[in-house]
C-alpha cells in the first residue's frame, strides 16, 4: 500500500503547484499594454520556403519574421546594439536553395538566412528561418580596423566575398565559404583600382562602382580579368551611387545606368525601382513606382528589362494614406491565380521614408506597421475633453458667457439652472426614442476624461517626423501627422513637444507644439496642433528665418489661457510666439550651452518700448584649461510640473531640517581625458539665474553612459566605473540647514548660503539604460526611482534605499527617522520590476506624469518596444482595493441604520415611562 499512497501524495503536490503558477494571472495586461517593433527596413525579402513568411533587417539592429497576411511578428531576433549588430547583409536564399547539401561524407542542413554584422569582428551568422534561432556563426577579425570600416559584402553560389576598399588604390577581394568561414582561396586577391574615392561607391552585386566627376566606373569583381567599364554621366556627379537590387546597375542623379548593357533611363525624384526574375521565369522585371499626392494614390508598372516592353500584368494602383512618406520597393512575389488563368496576385513589399512597412496585394494596402514608433524622442500626457453632459455644466458655470443676457445673480443662477435641467429631460427623451442630438466626435471615439484623470491621450514624436496620439488604456492609434520637412537639432538634440494649453480650460481646445529644424534649412521649424484631434491649428506648420538655439515656454498666459513661445536664435536675439504674447516677458531668465567647449552663457530677456530686448549677464566655461579637455554629456533641469508638498524633513530630535529647493538648479555633467586618471567625469549643479555655482565634484576614471534624475533637493546619477568595472548609482541631498532663509519666494538674487550636501554611492549589479522619477498631481506622494535596466526590466526603486543619509552604523537618531542602515549594493527583488515579463528591448527612455489620483503616476517606457503602465509609489491610498466586499459594507450600514432607529424608539419609551415616575 506504500507505493500507492506516495503516487496519490505526488499527485496532490503536482496539482498544488499547477494551481500557485496562476497566482495574480488577472493582473496581467489589465493597466498595461505593451507593442513590438523592429524598426526602420534595411533589406527584406520573401521567404521562399513559406507563403506567409517576410524576411527582414532594419537599422535598429533587428532580424525578424513578419507574417504577410497580419503584418505580426512570427519572430524576432535582436542584436548586438550600437556598431557591432549594424546588418552589413541579408541573404535569403530562393527556391530550392535551403534543402540538404552533402560535405565530406556527412549531411548538413543548409543555411536558410545568412547576416553579416558590425567590422571588429565581422559577425556571420546562419538563421532558421521558421524559428528564428542560430544554427550556425563564425567570426572574422580584420588585420587592419580602419580599412575594415568600409567592407562590403555580398554572397555568390555559396561563397561570401568580402570587399574592402583602399582608396586611391586597389581592392582587397577575399572569398569564404559561407557556413564554415574557411577561405576559398590561400590569399586575398587585389585588384587594381586607383580611381576609388572614399564615399563616392557602392557595391551593386558583384560589380564595384563609383561616380568620379562626370564618369561612372566600375569593375566586375568576380570575372577572370576584370576591365574597368566606363560610363559617362549627364552631369558631374553631385551624389553617392545607390545600386538598383536585382540586376548590376546603378541610379546616378536620377539615372538608371545598366553596368551589363548600354541601357539608361530617366527618373524622377520620388520614383521606386526594384528588379525581379521570379515572375516571368527568369525574365528581369523592372517594376516602378510612383507616388499622386494630390490625388494620394500609389501607381505601380512593370516592364520587361531586355527589350523595354511593358507588362501590363502587374500594372495597378492603390490608395496612398498623406500620412505615409515615399515608397520605396523592397521586395515582391506574384502567383498565378486559381483555374489555371494567367492572372497574377501579387504582394508587393514597400517601406517608408517614415519607417512604415506596408504590404499591397491586388492594389489594396492590406496591413502596415507604424516602424517609426522604434525610435520616440519625446512623448507627453495629455487630459482628455469633458464629456458631453460635463461640458454643458461648465458652460452654466462659464461667467464670460454672457450671450443669454442673464445677469449673474442668485434669481439669474436659479433661472439657469432650470431652463438646463428642463434642456437635460429633453435630452434624454429624445435619445430615448431616438431623436436625440448626435453625440461629439470625441464622445464617440470614448476620448472624454474619466473620474480619475487616468484615461489621457500619449502625444509621441519620432525621430522621422511623425507625430501619434495613442490611448494609454488601450494603446489604439487614434491620429497620426507626418512631416517630412523637420528633423530634431543639432549636438543630438531631438525635437521638442511642448504644452502650450492643457484641455482644462473649457471650451478652449488644447493646443501643443513640436519644435524642431527644416531639413534643408536648417532653420526653426514649429507644428501646432490639437493633441486630441491631431487637427493643425493656424495652418499648423510655421517656418522661422532664424536658427534655434533656446526655446521655453513663457510663465504667464492672457484670456486664452495660452502659453507663448520664447525662442533665441544664433545671434542671442529673443522672439516670441506667437508675437502678442511678447508683453508678458518679464524679467525672464535663459541660458544656453555649447556641448563641445563645454561653455554656458546666461541671458535676460525683457520687454521693454514694443520690443523684445536680451542682455548677457554671465559665462560659466567648464571645458577646463585645455581646448576641448572635457565635454558636457548631459544637462538636467527640474520638472516644470513638480510640486514639492515638505518643504524639511524632520529629525529624530523632533527639529526640522529644511531642504534647499532652488527652482533654478540645473546639474551639468563633464566628461573627458585626464593623464593620470585616463578619464574623469565632473558634475555641477549651477544656478542658471546668477550663474553660480553651487556645488561640485568629480569621478576619476569613470566614463559614460550616464543617466540623470534632478528632483526636489535631491540629484541621482549613473555611470561606469572604468577601474572596478561596474555600475554604480551616486545620490545627492541638499539642504538650508535648521533655518529656512525664505518660506514664500525664492530668489536666485539674494545670495542664498551655500547648502549643506548629503552624498552617497551605491553599487546596481547591472546595466542602467534610462532613468526617471515618479511625479504626482500634489507631490504628497512618496517619490520613486524608475531605473530603466540593459535586460529590459525597469525597477522601481524606492527612495529609502538612495538616501544619501544612510548611516553606516544604525543609532538611535537613525532608527527613529526610519533610516535603512547603509549598504553598498542595492538590491534588486523581482517584485520591483514594473513590467515583470514584458521587457522592452533596446530601452532608450521613460517617461512619467501625473494622474487624477495622488497616488498613481503613468510611465511610459520606449525603445524598439514601446510599453505603458501606471505605478502607486505609496499605494493606492486613495481608491478601495479591487476585492472590496460592496455587498457586506452595506449589509452592515443597512443594519446599524435599522438598528439606530428601533433603539431610538425603545428608547423615548424609556423616556416616557421614567418621566411618569
Amino acid at each position: 500500500m506504500k507505493p500507492t499512497r506516495n503516487w496519490w501524495t505526488l499527485l496532490a503536490l503536482a496539482g498544488l503547484l499547477q494551481a500557485v503558477c496562476g497566482l495574480y494571472e488577472d493582473q496581467i495586461g489589465k493597466f498595461d499594454w505593451r507593442q513590438h517593433y523592429v524598426g526602420k527596413l534595411a533589406f527584406g525579402a520573401f521567404d521562399s520556403s513559406s507563403l506567409d513568411r517576410i524576411i527582414v533587417a532594419t537599422e535598429s539592429n533587428v532580424l525578424a519574421a513578419i507574417s504577410a497576411k497580419s503584418g505580426d511578428i512570427l519572430w524576432r531576433q535582436v542584436l548586438e546594439t550600437g556598431p557591432r549588430g549594424d546588418i552589413k547583409l541579408l541573404h535569403v536564399p530562393s527556391q530550392g536553395n535551403g534543402v540538404v547539401q552533402q560535405s565530406g561524407g556527412r549531411y548538413n542542413r543548409a543555411f536558410d538566412v545568412i547576416t553579416v554584422t558590425g567590422v571588429n569582428p565581422a559577425m556571420v551568422r546562419g538563421w532558421n528561418s521558421n524559428t528564428g534561432t542560430l544554427e550556425w556563426e563564425w567570426s572574422l577579425v580584420p588585420v587592419n580596423p580602419d580599412r575594415a570600416e568600409g567592407a562590403v559584402w555580398f554572397l555568390h553560389e555559396g561563397t561570401l566575398y568580402q570587399v574592402v576598399p583602399v582608396a586611391g588604390s586597389h581592392l582587397e577581394l577575399t572569398g569564404y565559404v559561407a557556413t564554415t568561414g574557411q577561405q576559398t582561396r590561400a590569399a586575398t586577391t587585389r585588384i587594381t583600382a586607383a580611381w576609388i574615392k572614399d564615399g563616392r561607391c557602392t557595391l551593386s552585386g558583384s560589380f564595384y562602382a563609383c561616380a568620379i566627376d562626370e564618369q561612372l566606373l566600375a569593375i566586375d569583381l568576380l570575372a577572370e580579368n576584370p576591365q574597368i567599364i566606363v560610363k559617362p554621366l549627364e552631369a558631374p556627379a553631385s551624389s553617392v551611387p545607390k545600386p538598383l537590387p536585382g540586376t548590376p546597375a546603378i541610379i546616378q542623379d536620377n539615372r538608371l545606368y545598366s553596368l551589363t548593357s548600354d541601357h539608361k533611363t530617366q527618373l524622377s525624384p520620388e520614383d521606386s525601382l526594384l528588379v525581379d526574375d521570379s515572375v516571368l521565369e527568369g525574365e528581369p522585371l523592372l517594376l516602378h513606382a510612383t507616388t499622386n499626392r494630390p490625388k494620394n494614390t500609389l501607381a505601380l508598372t512593370a516592364q520587361k528589362l531586355r527589350d523595354n516592353t511593358p507588362y501590363e500584368a502587374l500594372d495597378f494602383s492603390a490608395e496612398y494614406p498623406e500620412t505615409l512618406g515615399a515608397p520605396q520597393l523592397v521586395a515582391i512575389r506574384c502567383k498565378t491565380s486559381a483555374g489555371g488563368g494567367k492572372q497574377l496576385a501579387c504582394r508587393v513589399l514597400i517601406a517608408r521614408e517614415d519607417g512604415a512597412i506596408t504590404l499591397v496585394q491586388q492594389g489594396k494596402i492590406k496591413w502596415t506597421r507604424e516602424e517609426a514608433l522604434a525610435d520616440v524622442e519625446t512623448a507627453d500626457f495629455l487630459d482628455l475633453t469633458l464629456s458631453d453632459a460635463e461640458g454643458a455644466i461648465e458652460e452654466e458655470l462659464n461667467n464670460k458667457n454672457e450671450d443669454s443676457g442673464l445677469k449673474w445673480d442668485v434669481f439669474g443662477a436659479m433661472q439657469r439652472r432650470i431652463s438646463n435641467q428642463i434642456a437635460h429631460v429633453k435630452n434624454l427623451v429624445l435619445h430615448v426614442l431616438g431623436l436625440g442630438p448626435a453625440p461629439s466626435k470625441a464622445q464617440r471615439a470614448g476620448l472624454v476624461r474619466d473620474d480619475f484623470g487616468l484615461h489621457k491621450m500619449l502625444v509621441v514624436v519620432t525621430a522621422s517626423g511623425k507625430v501619434f496620439g495613442i490611448d494609454n488604456v488601450s494603446g489604439k492609434q487614434h491620429w497620426v501627422r507626418y512631416l517630412p520637412e523637420m528633423t530634431g537639432f543639432g549636438n543630438a538634440q531631438p525635437m521638442k513637444l511642448m504644452v502650450q494649453r492643457t484641455s482644462r480650460f473649457y471650451p478652449l481646445t488644447a493646443q501643443c507644439v513640436v519644435l524642431g529644424r527644416h531639413k534643408e534649412t536648417k532653420n526653426g521649424l514649429l507644428y501646432q496642433f490639437n493633441p486630441i484631434t491631431g487637427q493643425p491649428i493656424n495652418d499648423g506648420l510655421v517656418q522661422l528665418s532664424y536658427k534655434i538655439r533656446q526655446a521655453s515656454l513663457l510663465h504667464e498666459t492672457g484670456p486664452d489661457f495660452l502659453r507663448g513661445l520664447l525662442l533665441l536664435d544664433e545671434q542671442n536675439e529673443a522672439h516670441a510666439l506667437p508675437e502678442s504674447t511678447a508683453k508678458f516677458v518679464n524679467a525672464f531668465y535663459l541660458f544656453s550651452a555649447d556641448r563641445e567647449t563645454a561653455t554656458i552663457r546666461g541671458f535676460l530677456v525683457e520687454f521693454s518700448n514694443g520690443r523684445l530686448t536680451t542682455t548677457p549677464t554671465w559665462t560659466v566655461n567648464l571645458g577646463g584649461p585645455g581646448k576641448g579637455q572635457q565635454q558636457i554629456v548631459a544637462i538636467e533641469g527640474k520638472n516644470p510640473i513638480e510640486h514639492v508638498h515638505s518643504q524639511g524633513r524632520v529629525l529624530a530630535d523632533r527639529s526640522v531640517l529644511y531642504k534647499y529647493i532652488n527652482p533654478n538648479l540645473i546639474a551639468v555633467a563633464t566628461h573627458g581625458p585626464d593623464n593620470i586618471h585616463k578619464y574623469i567625469l565632473n558634475v555641477h549643479l549651477l544656478d542658471v539665474v546668477s550663474g553660480s555655482i553651487v556645488f561640485s565634484m568629480s569621478h576619476k576614471r569613470v566614463r559614460p553612459p550616464l543617466h540623470m534624475v534632478h528632483s526636489e533637493n535631491w540629484l541621482v546619477y549613473t555611470y561606469y566605473n572604468d577601474k572596478v568595472r561596474r555600475t554604480e548609482l551616486a545620490s545627492l541631498e541638499l539642504y538650508e540647514g535648521k533655518t529656512q532663509a525664505n518660506s514664500t519666494v525664492w530668489s536666485s538674487l539674494d545670495a542664498p548660503p551655500l547648502p549643506l550636501v548629503e552624498r552617497q554611492s551605491y553599487i546596481l549589479p547591472v546595466a542602467v539604460s534610462a532613468l526617471k522619477e515618479t511625479i504626482t498631481e500634489k507631490g504628497i506622494t512618496s517619490k520613486h526611482l524608475l531605473i530603466g535596466l540593459t535586460t529590459g526590466a525597469v525597477a522601481e526603486m524606492t527612495w529609502a534605499l538612495l538616501d544619501p543619509r544612510r548611516p553606516v552604523t544604525s543609532p538611535e537618531k537613525a532608527r527613529e527617522e526610519g533610516i535603512i542602515p547603509y549598504m553598498p549594493e542595492l538590491p534588486l527583488p523581482h517584485e520591483i520590476i514594473v513590467n515583470y515579463n514584458q521587457t522592452v528591448a533596446n530601452m532608450r527612455g521613460i517617461h512619467t506624469a501625473p494622474s487624477g489620483l495622488e497616488s498613481s503616476c503613468l510611465v511610459f517606457v520606449h525603445g524598439l518596444d514601446i510599453f505603458v503602465t501606471r505605478v502607486a509609489p505609496s499605494k493606492t491610498f486613495d481608491l478601495l482595493k479591487e476585492d472590496f466586499d460592496y455587498l457586506m459594507i452595506t449589509t452592515v450600514l443597512v443594519l446599524l441604520t435599522s438598528v439606530s432607529y428601533v433603539v431610538k424608539h425603545f428608547a423615548s419609551k424609556k423616556a416616557i415611562k421614567q418621566a411618569w415616575k
